[in-house]
């Protein structure tokens, strides 16, 4: 088997963090000296992140992490790739690392669900009377899920006690069993569920990716494939079998093929099958290529275009750069 550079890690911290503004400059640096491409965010509860970089530079940021008592027992998700999965580094302060309205906030350490491990989660999705809640956004669900999985019809994870309000509460006396990509989402969705009164409620420890990688239940019962905020858009979780559950929302054949709509203006992720996006030209609806014809300057392959004759002149030959020019040559314009 062929070793990977990179790797991908997924891992958060609820824990008191003195002074955030602080902490966030110097994690900043620290990340920059290791050369590492993500997103974290750092608040007064903790830090969350997904980072990049490769093998060494990851080992020494772990490393690092665990000599400090406040992250010591903190949880790596670990993915090996080929390729540095981000582009740039984002390190920035908020009020938290996962936002709810100030009424709705709950706090993990005190009110929190109870914890499955991949194998119980497994044997608990498959018991009668439970519901199995998608912690995430409708269009992750969409790309994948697990089989018979509710579908939160929000776009923002604020919404979601609203949501259950409104779509569960006659559901109070049944077991809920709740699930996230890494694990962070369901440490505050628990606890969102259990102050609305459910008594039952559970959660996937280390969420997908770890049901994925576990050895025992290889990602049994999950269909489709995992989005990610990176620029991979999904991994793979059932290692046993290959079901998409997404359609192009053009033709209606299966496909797994995330894309942006081609009008700035929109740049709505959606479904297309190669020959739809070709002859649809990238659109996600016939209103947005009429309003491209209407505004042309909002056409993201004059974007495109621009962008690869600047790098060709300047004979430009980073990642991006090779990236965009052989976009550009595909599809025509350069």
């Amino acid at each position: 088997m062929n070793e990977k550079n990179y790797r991908v890690l997924l891992y958060y911290q609820f824990v008191h963090i003195e002074h955030p503004e602080e902490y966030t400059k110097e994690h900043k640096a620290l990340c920059e000296s290791l050369n590492l491409k993500g997103r974290i965010l750092v608040a007064q509860e903790g830090i969350n992140g997904t980072l990049s970089g490769t093998v060494e530079d990851t080992d020494a940021y772990m490393e690092h992490m665990k000599k400090d008592p406040r992250f010591a027992t903190m949880v790596f998700k670990i993915h090996e790739e080929d390729h540095n999965a981000f582009r740039k580094l984002y390190v920035k302060q908020r009020d938290s690392i996962i936002t709810l309205f100030p009424e709705d906030d709950v706090n993990p350490k005190d009110l929190v669900g109870t914890y499955l491990k991949p194998e119980e989660w497994h044997d608990m999705m498959q018991k009668e009377d439970v519901i199995i809640l998608d912690g995430r956004n409708g269009y992750e669900y969409d790309l994948g899920h697990f089989r018979g999985a509710i579908r939160p019809d929000i776009t923002n994870f604020k919404e979601f006690p609203k949501w259950i309000e409104d779509n569960l509460s006659e559901h109070k006396d049944k077991k809920v069993l709740a699930y996230c990509t890494g694990g962070i989402r369901c440490e505050k969705l628990t606890g969102v569920l259990l102050n609305q009164g459910f008594k039952d409620v559970y959660h996937l420890e280390g969420g997908i990716v770890t049901y994925g990688q576990n050895e025992n239940t290889k990602g049994r019962l999950w269909d489709g494939k995992c989005y990610v905020f990176d620029d991979r858009i999904s991994v793979k979780i059932n290692q046993e079998e290959d079901v998409i559950v997404s359609k192009c929302v053009h033709c209606g054949t299966p496909t797994d093929r995330y894309i942006n709509c081609t009008n700035d203006d929109c740049h709505l992720q959606h479904f297309s099958c190669e020959s739809c996006e070709e002859k649809e030209e990238g659109f996600c609806s016939t209103a947005c290529r009429d309003y491209i014809l209407r505004n042309p300057q909002r056409d993201a392959r004059v974007r495109l275009k621009e962008k690869a004759k600047l790098y060709s002149l300047y004979r430009q030959d980073h990642r991006k750069a090779k990236e965009t020019l052989e976009k550009a040559k595909e599809t025509g314009l350069f």
